[in-house]
């Protein structure tokens, strides 16, 4: 398939508004791409290098940016050129190899016209702007395979990504999703949680359900299989290495085979109360001497799921259920707190599960999460069955854009542009906020931001969409400055979340939504 194709689609699919047209387009492009073709189109598509990041920078792309090169007269250049050609970008490394990769670059766009120059450009900048949410491709994929997309989605969330799943069923029709099953050792993405405004209304929506703690930390899912144990983050990235803590308690569980589902916190030794998650967030993500880093800041997993045990998967099965196993594997200390409401229309145990959140919050965490008691772990969903209660507004938005700050904050990176996810792909800009920011927050943001610049006319550093950070507000009013028409009343920077990829943050009909 030439690259040609897949930016004609992505420009067809940003300009559609109704998503049966998107997916109309998206299942049209995935029958005439071959199934080896298919993870490729995926992540163009959806502004993902295969490659991930290759070194490539704005003083590189400027240089390129049609119609800086003479585009070519037609169209030649296959999606296999082209990930060949990305290939050889990323492993370009040594003397000179800047001027390498400005070389290759030029190469490459050389050989595409202006539409497929465009295209590259934005995919090499991080900024593909136009292409279809994996949501959308999912439908696509479903509909040129002619499989339900129910059966494809579950698939794909057991398999941890769309593209493997993608390229054999398409080569092989409804047959290949048999073998995408739920398996000790591979990861599943999480379930999520929608938003409720209190838990008297969380407890009425749900009914029988479970009140649990909310705990400020990283979400983990730990799998057990023998002698070797694997531990994953929310974005599936593996981290086993940089926690012997959490091996330890995995391989001390009375079982051999087991996937649980919980967060990786910190206590404070003198008073008992969590530790910052920017402090637990540094500490996962450093990988150099993780002997000092966990003396220096020990890590204590807690569990609240079980997707699998004893050779048994536990997802379809309903949540009390799933809890009996947990707590027949863990002890109550390995074990999120939690209270159960069997009687919703009972006063006395709402009332009982309202004085748990406050006691919650009291020790410092920072909600609950009420799940209903006899539904399935959903995986890879925002399922309507869990629901969270905290005591603010907050969403996870993506920085855009840093201006450069100015008095005592003169030299830093300070007031951040922030974006919502929109339906037909991309961001759209809600606003700007320097409110929230620590010193050492401050200095963290600038020294990421700087890594992530693609842009700087010597005011503002246009970015990369990749930093998510959760933000407190007050409520949304109409504005008629931000393009989705709406903006973020006092908002505010509570911390950044690097365990959140972009494609996890809010979207605007969410913000919507939640009023």
């Amino acid at each position: 398939m030439l690259l040609a194709r897949v930016a004609e689609v992505s420009r067809q699919v940003a300009a559609a508004s109704a998503r049966s047209r998107k997916t109309a387009l998206l299942a049209e492009l995935f029958a005439e791409a071959t199934p080896e073709e298919s993870p490729l189109v995926i992540a163009y598509l959806s502004g993902r290098l295969p490659q991930g990041r290759i070194g490539v920078g704005w003083s590189t792309l400027r240089q390129v940016v049609p119609p800086a090169v003479p585009p070519a007269a037609e169209p030649a250049l296959t999606l296999a050129d082209v990930d060949a050609a990305m290939e050889a970008l990323a492993a370009v490394a040594g003397p000179g190899s800047q001027a390498e990769r400005a070389r290759r670059v030029h190469e490459l766009c050389a050989a595409a016209t202006v539409e497929e120059q465009e295209l590259l450009v934005r995919l090499l900048s991080g900024e593909v702007r136009q292409g279809a949410l994996d949501a959308v491709a999912l439908e696509g994929v479903a509909k040129a395979a002619d499989v339900p997309a129910a059966e494809l989605r579950r698939a794909v969330m057991l398999e941890g990504s769309l593209p493997p799943v993608a390229q054999a069923v398409l080569a092989e029709g409804r047959t290949a999703l048999d073998r995408f099953t739920l398996r000790v050792g591979r990861a599943v993405q999480p379930m999520l949680a929608h938003t409720a405004g209190s838990v008297t209304e969380a407890v009425a929506a749900l009914g029988p359900c479970a009140v649990e703690e909310k705990l400020d930390g990283i979400r983990i899912q730990v799998h057990r299989d023998g002698a070797a144990v694997r531990v994953h983050t929310r974005s599936l990235d593996d981290i086993t290495a940089r926690l012997p803590e959490v091996v330890a308690v995995a391989l001390d569980v009375p079982s051999e085979s087991f996937i649980l589902d919980g967060e990786l916190i910190a206590l404070d030794p003198g008073t008992g109360r969590p530790v910052a998650f920017q402090s637990i967030a540094g500490r996962v993500g450093s990988r150099a001497d993780v002997t000092g880093a966990r003396a220096a800041l020990p890590l204590t997993p807690v569990f609240f799921d079980v997707l699998a045990a004893d050779g048994d998967p536990l997802v379809d099965r309903p949540g009390r259920a799933r809890h009996a196993v947990l707590a027949r594997l863990l002890p109550e200390e390995r074990r999120v707190r939690r209270v159960e409401v069997a009687a919703p229309d009972d006063p006395a145990q709402v009332e009982a599960a309202e004085r748990f959140l406050a006691d919650t919050l009291a020790r410092g965490h920072e909600g609950v999460l009420v799940k209903a008691l006899d539904a399935p772990y959903v995986a890879g969903r925002r399922g309507r069955t869990w629901l969270k209660v905290k005591p603010v507004h907050t969403v996870d938005l993506v920085v855009l854009a840093a201006e450069r700050g100015h008095g005592r904050r003169t030299g830093f990176l300070s007031n951040l542009h922030l974006g919502a996810r929109a339906e037909g792909g991309g961001f759209v800009m809600l606003g700007k906020t320097f409110k929230g920011l620590t010193d050492e927050m401050l200095r963290w943001q600038t020294d990421r931001l700087r890594e992530l610049a693609v842009e700087d006319d010597g005011f503002t550093v246009r970015v990369r969409p990749e930093l998510v950070v959760e933000i407190a507000y007050d409520g949304l009013q109409r504005s008629t400055r931000y393009p989705a028409g709406i903006t973020l009343r006092f908002a505010r920077v509570l911390r950044y979340r690097p365990d959140k990829t972009a494609a996890e943050a809010d979207t605007v009909e969410s913000l919507l939504a939640a009023g």
